[in-house]
């Protein structure tokens, strides 16, 4: 059976925390911050891919 692929979140600040989403069954928080030659980050833990909308980034970085 084949598994699910990762979730992509498209966000707005090139700096994001990530806690696996799922409350008790989560995992630690962690701080990501997007690359901005690459444009997106993913999360050691659950592998959520987290990718900066350009258009609309707030100037954080």
């Amino acid at each position: 059976m084949p598994t699910a692929a990762p979730e992509t979140k498209i966000v707005t600040h090139w700096k994001i925390a990530c806690d696996g989403g799922d409350g008790a069954l989560g995992h630690p928080r962690v701080w990501l911050t997007i690359p901005q030659d690459s444009g997106f980050v993913e999360c050691g833990y659950c592998d959520k891919r987290y990718v900066i909308d350009r258009d609309h980034a707030h100037n954080d970085h």
